[in-house]
């Protein structure tokens, strides 16, 4: 699927963009708009000089390539050809007396660069902390207006047409092509937009302002200019980040962000400036006919914060301000919050002094951080990373990003299908696409660091496998075991329905899922202490074998080992004082733990008649599977019934012989608990104990 250019007459582009333009849609703050990323591969506005196209249409973005695919879904309403915006960003290093003129601006006197490597207090963009990429890069901008076609069965793309697309061009396309071009570039996108749905999971909800009802609303004839041009802060005369107040009309810039970044703080010295008596504020450029999406603010020191305005339509009214038919043009700040924190780099102030090795190259990707999403991601890089060749081959990338078979979906069905979002994925991992030049070392100051071109951040993968599950969908910390099994539920699932999908990709009459892989089974032997009578029994297929860590097996090293690694005390100004020496413990002493024989008590046997007694058990593999996955139980019930983790190291290693631990069935000579017995009378005594069936 290759794209090819084949340019037409600036009069035969703008007769055709006419036609196409009655299907232009205007994205709405409700709409999904994938300007971000492209929903087939983690190309980015950033990646390549070409960034992503946007269909003006359906609002769903891709590299040029990709733009039309395969599958058929939106062949009849789509058409043969589209109108698209392409977006494309740079990221260029600021010059020194930029920065220092940003930090002036911003009141920082210490230098910046200084700063971000000997910072003294945890923040970003403020005195004594770590830059932020604002500090440090300009991000510019490019869009153009690109007509596509479809040619061929299989579909491949035909760029027919690209046109810049600025304040100079605008007005040379038709009214509902800008509008559309315009909703999409100043979309949130729907990377901000589920950052700030699992953010939103994790805070309050915003309340109801106690002060809308009875606002105080001074006549003073202010009416609000409809051209978003004509907005400045009536203090500093900026023309970014601005709240006009509803009572009095006073438009002012916003006050500062936490990481340093935004407005004149105009806004809340009126509001102190004026006795404190109209606190409510709406940001300019966030009001759109759906009032809900609208920024409101509070400065009510009983409030302080977002806040919904049942009746800012009214309030807006009085002020000249007709919701009908207004778009949004800028973010909010929740939405500027999630941004920053999608992007800054907090993975790299984390690793600062550790001894790393810096790598890079196919297999060796790393991912970014969603919130607390390291759990996930452990699980992927262990997946979809090359390590397990199984899965490389069916999800990874055999010849290029885009070769997979299993990524000929339609771009509107895309970003929620499973299959195509783990290829996404692994296919970026196996790569080595979007991995940067290899550093010459780890710090933080390394700009490849935070570089967005080289930024692999699994949101589609994340929201299509966590979007319906109480935790997952989340931003906090969840326990990476439990995300692997409920991973490999979802891929069971999509992998059975794929049906000939999945046949013609792996070139089989039938389709073995993801959890095949893993699966084994286990045997345990129960032998009844009254008359020794064996049972063997059967556990239903698993696929993570969990292990007891037995403390009682527990070494120390030697402290006087000059190879012996110490760990460094995490309490402020102890950098050197040792903790103690953490306890190890054998891979094989955790397996021995687990086929030991034990003993069960109070068992109730049917051949028995039902009568109670104690067993002995001991547990052995039916199977062995391809890959064992083993989970080590690093947590116990303390005295105090609460959960605590358990400091041991556990040394496994390179390689390790089961087959002791397989289990062997009846063997001749054993007696065993009669068949035909089992399921018997019902329990007529003890009827809390156990049964065995």
């Amino acid at each position: 699927c290759k794209t090819k250019v084949s340019y037409l007459s600036k009069q035969s582009t703008m007769e055709e963009i006419t036609k196409l333009a009655a299907k232009c849609r205007v994205a709405t703050p409700h709409d999904t708009v994938t300007n971000s990323e492209c929903v087939f591969t983690f190309h980015s506005p950033y990646t390549t000089d070409l960034g992503i196209v946007v269909n003006l249409q359906t609002f769903v973005g891709t590299i040029d390539e990709m733009a039309f695919t395969k599958s058929d879904d939106d062949a009849a309403a789509l058409g043969p050809s589209g109108l698209f915006v392409r977006i494309c960003k740079t990221r260029v290093a600021k010059t020194p007396s930029q920065s220092d003129d940003a930090a002036m601006e911003e009141g920082q006197q210490d230098n910046n660069t200084a700063a971000a490597t000997t910072a003294t207090k945890l923040g970003v963009g403020v005195e004594g902390g770590f830059q932020s990429d604002s500090d440090k890069y300009e991000t510019i901008s490019t869009y153009s207006i690109v007509l596509i076609g479809k040619e061929g069965k299989p579909s491949s793309s035909k760029v027919l047409a690209d046109l810049p697309y600025n304040d100079n061009t605008k007005n040379d396309f038709p009214m509902l092509v800008s509008q559309s071009a315009d909703s999409i570039i100043h979309h949130s996108g729907l990377a901000v937009q589920q950052d700030l749905s699992a953010w939103e999971l994790d805070a309050e909800p915003k309340p109801v302002s106690k002060y809308a009802e009875n606002l105080p609303f001074v006549e003073n004839g202010v009416k609000v200019s409809p051209t978003p041009s004509d907005w400045k802060c009536e203090k500093s005369g900026d023309n970014q980040n601005l709240w006009v107040n509803l009572s009095d009309g006073f438009i002012g810039g916003g006050r500062k962000n936490w990481d340093g970044s935004g407005g004149s703080n105009g806004a809340l010295d009126h509001f102190i400036e004026t006795g404190e008596k109209y606190p409510l504020v709406v940001k300019l450029g966030t009001i759109t006919e759906d009032i809900s999406t609208a920024d409101c603010y509070s400065y009510a020191k009983d409030e302080d914060g977002p806040v919904k305005i049942p009746n800012l339509k009214e309030l807006l009214e009085k002020r000249g301000i007709m919701v009908a038919g207004m778009q949004k043009t800028v973010k909010s700040t929740a939405e500027l919050e999630v941004e920053l924190n999608a992007t800054y780099a907090f993975d790299a102030i984390t690793e600062k002094g550790a001894n790393l090795i810096p790598v890079a190259g196919p297999g060796l990707q790393g991912l970014q951080n969603l919130g607390n999403s390291c759990y996930m991601n452990s699980v992927a890089q262990m997946l979809f990373s090359g390590t397990i060749a199984e899965l490389s081959c069916r999800y990874g990338a055999s010849d290029g990003v885009t070769s997979n078979s299993l990524l000929e979906v339609s771009p509107t069905n895309a970003s929620n299908d499973l299959l195509c979002q783990a290829t996404k994925l692994s296919s970026a991992l196996t790569s080595g696409l979007f991995c940067g030049p290899v550093p010459d070392s780890a710090e933080v100051s390394d700009s490849s660091s935070s570089d967005p071109k080289h930024r692999v951040a699994p949101r589609m993968f994340k929201h299509v496998i966590g979007h319906d599950h109480v935790d997952f969908k989340t931003g906090q910390q969840q326990d990476a075991a439990q995300y692997f099994q409920y991973l490999l539920e979802k891929l069971d699932r999509a992998e059975l329905g794929a049906g000939e999908r999945l046949k013609s990709k792996d070139g089989s009459d039938s389709v073995l899922t993801t959890s095949h892989l893993f699966s084994y089974k286990t045997e345990s032997r129960l032998v009844c202490e009254t008359d020794q009578l064996i049972k063997y029994k059967e556990s239903p297929a698993e696929t993570m074998l969990s292990l007891r860590i037995p403390m009682s097996k527990a070494t120390t090293p030697d402290v006087e080992m000059p190879d012996l690694k110490k760990q460094k005390s995490e309490e402020s100004g102890e950098e050197d004082k040792e903790k103690k020496v953490v306890p190890t413990v054998t891979f094989e002493a955790c397996l021995e733990e687990w086929s030991a024989s034990t003993t069960i008590d109070d068992l109730r046997w049917p051949h028995l008649q039902n009568s109670i007694s104690s067993a002995t058990t001991r547990s052995r593999f039916v199977n062995f599977p391809r890959y064992l996955l083993v989970h080590m139980q690093r947590y116990e019930i303390g005295d105090d019934w609460q959960p605590r983790k358990i400091e041991v190291n556990i040394d496994v290693p390179e390689e390790i012989s089961l087959q002791e631990l397989r289990g062997t069935g009846p063997q001749e000579g054993e007696k065993l608990v009669p068949e035909e017995t089992e399921g018997g009378g019902e329990a007529t005594s003890a009827p809390a104990a156990p049964i065995i069936d």
